[in-house]
């Protein structure tokens, strides 16, 4: 028997971690995730070859996060996501707020900009294009803080609140609609705060820690508003399959749990990862400073030493 019209049994037993990471592909993400990493491969094995370096660290985070996607989405988490709603808010938590970071870090967007050819004068290739898209007024506007963290919220309270998630969750196209978006939503809204690709919103480090703070209580509301409800919210959960064994009401509640848990860690690890970009930035700064002293004999020290001397032969007059 299908659930939903794509494929899930409702006659699945209860859910258990094993079962849960058992391999069950869904084509469209897999197909994604296989021709990220291939991409991904070409650029550095492009810049390689080219003797051009790229740091192993990028390649690591940018691998994980597609795993991590591949994790949500090509496992039993996809089948159980779509009849128990606590699984599902795994998925999304981790689609939404982990493996955006992880991709981040990896700089994809560098790496396509330095491994992909320069087109021919008066031509505009695939680095042309992405170049124009990125000074583009749509990039200064999805990226900027009025409109990333207002959707960021919207994509929690507009979508389990109302009949659209209902409505995406019968049928296949607007399942993988879904989540496509919560990947997006959750890589457009940590860009301008701790990727290292360039964009064209990019605030002090002090405001960027504003806007991740800003955005991640609503995630806490949103977990303790499910586990507070004395019924279910969300149709698409209110009936659970019998082979589960599980109460829809209990299952909210978990679901809860993890959207308040989730709040919390990815916030961590982003401003873990702040700290240490703007200890790197004032680190570069600082190594600029002291090559352009090195280049002009440190004129700003002695123009100064001079203002010094000229108070003192004043003060001594």
């Amino acid at each position: 028997m299908d659930h939903s019209g794509h494929g899930t049994a409702t006659d699945l037993p209860p859910f258990t971690l094993g079962r849960g990471l058992e391999f069950s592909p869904d084509p469209f993400f897999l197909t994604g995730c296989v021709l990220a990493l291939l991409l991904y491969g070409w650029g550095v094995l492009r810049l390689r070859r080219r003797g051009d370096s790229w740091q192993s660290g990028r390649t690591v985070f940018f691998v994980t996060g597609v795993l991590t996607v591949a994790l949500a989405m090509c496992t039993g988490l996809n089948d159980y996501g779509m009849v128990m709603f606590s699984v599902h808010m795994v998925q999304h938590m981790i689609i939404s707020m982990v493996s955006p970071i992880l991709l981040l870090l990896g700089a994809p967007v560098t790496l396509a900009l330095r491994a992909l050819p320069v087109a021919g004068r008066g031509r505009k290739g695939p680095r042309e294009l992405l170049l124009a898209l990125l000074h583009s007024r749509y990039m200064k506007v999805v990226t900027h803080p009025a409109f990333t963290i207002p959707m960021f919220i919207a994509s929690l309270y507009g979508l389990y609140f109302t009949p659209l998630f209902d409505f995406l969750m019968e049928s296949r196209p607007g399942h993988i609609a879904m989540m496509v978006h919560f990947l997006a939503v959750g890589l457009i809204f940590f860009w301008p705060i701790m990727g290292v690709d360039p964009g064209p919103h990019r605030p002090g480090y002090v405001m960027r820690m504003l806007e991740l703070f800003a955005g991640m209580p609503f995630h806490a509301f949103f977990g303790i508003a499910l586990m507070m409800a004395s019924a279910p919210m969300v149709e698409a959960y209110d009936s659970p399959p019998a082979s589960l064994g599980i109460d829809a009401l209990a299952d909210q509640s978990a679901a809860g749990g993890i959207a308040w848990a989730f709040s919390e860690i990815p916030s961590v690890l982003v401003l873990i990862a702040l700290v240490f970009q703007w200890y790197r930035s004032d680190q570069r700064q600082a190594r600029r400073e002291d090559r352009a002293a090195d280049r002009d004999g440190d004129k700003e020290l002695e123009a100064y030493n001079a203002y010094l001397a000229s108070l003192h032969t004043r003060g001594g007059s």
